[in-house]
């Protein structure tokens, strides 16, 4: 009877087993350099198809002639931009992997919450770039072109073009990001919703400041429209944060 009890004990034990942590710092090596192979592969592919990408980032703009100002400024400039192309179409894989990494040690409820979240970060990481390419760097171009229109012949270094716009495309993205973090601020009940909507108006001057310190211009028009999305991502994050409390 003793040998029965014990065996039936044995058998309705359960046991977990957790990973070292050494395990965990490998497996996350190895994604790592996995990550840093895609990204140099993609960079490799977008170097091939560098003057294409080069003519979409001159779409925005119209009658401006580009220049370099020494003789290997314009290579220099399709290295960066072929890098920051390959980070880019790399991201979804960047996020995948660390859905992947992060998985194993998150609960079911965490895991409803914490995989839309990187999803819709990397959408809204998108429609910040669509908003950058096609709003705000035409009308952050078009008004300095009009502002010099009668006095100088623009002659603009293609190097500078880069490095301003690119300043445009990554300063929106994580504009784009406030949703995101509005909701793991409610959810983590560090503030809430009604303290969120309460503060609206030093919303409306923090935007307005982040307006004029993420966009490289000095024109108002680009500041007022960075503004304005901001001002519309935070009330949009605030009424999604309302529908999960409730």
């Amino acid at each position: 009877m003793t040998t029965n009890s014990n065996f039936n004990f044995t058998n309705n034990t359960i046991v977990t087993l957790e990973l070292p942590f050494s395990e965990h710092i490998e497996e996350l090596r190895q994604r790592i350099f996995l990550l840093f192979g895609v990204i140099l592969l993609l960079t490799c592919v977008a170097f091939i198809e560098v003057k294409s990408i080069v003519k979409i980032l001159e779409l925005p703009i119209n009658n401006v002639k580009f220049f370099q100002l020494s003789p290997g400024e314009y290579f220099i400039s399709t290295i960066k931009i072929s890098f920051y192309t390959g980070l880019l179409f790399s991201s979804p894989f960047i996020i995948g992997q660390l859905i992947l990494f992060l998985l194993p040690g998150l609960t079911k409820k965490e895991t409803k919450i914490i995989l839309p979240l990187l999803l819709s970060s990397l959408i809204l990481f998108g429609l910040g770039l669509a908003f950058s390419y096609y709003t705000l760097i035409p009308a952050a171009l078009n008004f300095f072109l009009n502002y010099s229109e009668e006095v100088l012949e623009p002659f603009w270094s293609f190097d500078q073009y880069f490095e301003f716009i690119l300043v445009l495309f990554y300063s929106t993205g994580l504009a784009f990001q406030i949703p995101i973090i509005q909701i793991l601020i409610g959810l983590l009940n560090i503030v809430s919703p009604k303290q969120m909507l309460g503060a609206w108006r030093y919303v409306i001057l923090v935007s307005t400041i982040l307006g004029a310190i993420l966009t490289p211009s000095t024109d108002p028009l680009t500041q007022l429209l960075l503004s304005l999305a901001i001002l519309l991502l935070y009330f949009s994050g605030l009424g999604i944060l309302f529908l999960i409390k409730n």
